[in-house]
């Protein structure tokens, strides 16, 4: 039991592979769906692998797996977008159902639910 709660968040949900597995699910929900797709319209293939690429590195060093995310932090990356409180909803239920895809439950859901809301503040812009 105490060496499954040293391990990271990272190890624990199966490492790279099993994130990147994650985020591949993840993103067609969100491009897809009518209230929040529009995020990501007029993106080039290139763009979309890009942005792709970039969420899976982002979440392997927040769950503190061995990986170093490039990108730009979560405030200037969303700086602009006008993303509601609802958008933040609709994107929240999407990330609870590629948890639920991939049997991610108890203490582990929590954990990356806790990652998640600590973004909310930096993505959502006050109306």
């Amino acid at each position: 039991m105490a060496e499954a709660a040293a391990q990271s968040l990272y190890a624990r949900l199966g490492g790279y592979e099993a994130i990147a597995a994650a985020v591949d699910d993840l993103l067609p929900r969100l491009t897809s769906d009518p209230q929040i797709g529009i995020y990501f319209h007029g993106h080039s293939t290139d763009s979309l692998r890009r942005e792709r690429q970039m969420t899976v590195d982002f979440f392997c060093e927040a769950l503190g797996g061995p990986v170093h995310y490039r990108g730009r932090d979560m405030k200037i990356a969303h700086a602009g977008l006008r993303i509601s409180e609802s958008d933040w909803q609709v994107f929240v239920q999407h990330t609870q159902a590629t948890l639920d895809a991939f049997g991610v439950s108890g203490k582990d859901r929590e954990d990356f639910l806790a990652v998640v809301v600590s973004l909310k503040e930096d993505i959502v812009e006050s109306p």
